[in-house]
């Protein structure tokens, strides 16, 4: 009987520098259409901070929060606002005490092709 040898690594893909930064400017643009400043984040698939950036005028909390959306959403693979329903249940309320878990409107995972690639937070605005 042979063994077969089981994988040591996978590859995960993530969304690339150049990608993340054309996001950030298009939430930009369409912010200062809105008419709001904004802090907004992208991190890779496993939460780490890919690009960033806060416009002239967006509180500095608003740079954090922006940072933990992205990481929340990432890391669930859920849009932030969907945490608010998330945490009624008692199963899953301890949650709501992680310091990085954002459960406000803003935060999204990013797919590429049915694969999360990432996390975008956005801070600063409404959740519209």
């Amino acid at each position: 009987m042979t063994e077969r040898a089981l994988p040591k690594t996978h590859s995960s893909p993530s969304i690339s520098r150049a990608a993340a930064g054309a996001l950030i400017e298009a939430v930009r643009n369409e912010a200062a259409v809105a008419g709001f400043d904004v802090a907004t984040a992208v991190t890779d698939s496993g939460g780490h901070l890919v690009a960033f950036e806060r416009t002239d005028g967006t509180p500095f909390l608003a740079a954090e929060v922006a940072v933990d959306k992205a990481w929340t959403a990432a890391s669930f693979r859920l849009a932030t606002h969907t945490w608010n329903s998330l945490v009624t249940d008692p199963r899953v309320a301890p949650l709501a005490h992680h310091p990085r878990l954002m459960a406000v409107g803003g935060g999204f995972p990013l797919f590429d092709d049915g694969v999360c690639v990432g996390g975008l937070g956005i801070s600063g605005g409404t959740a519209q």
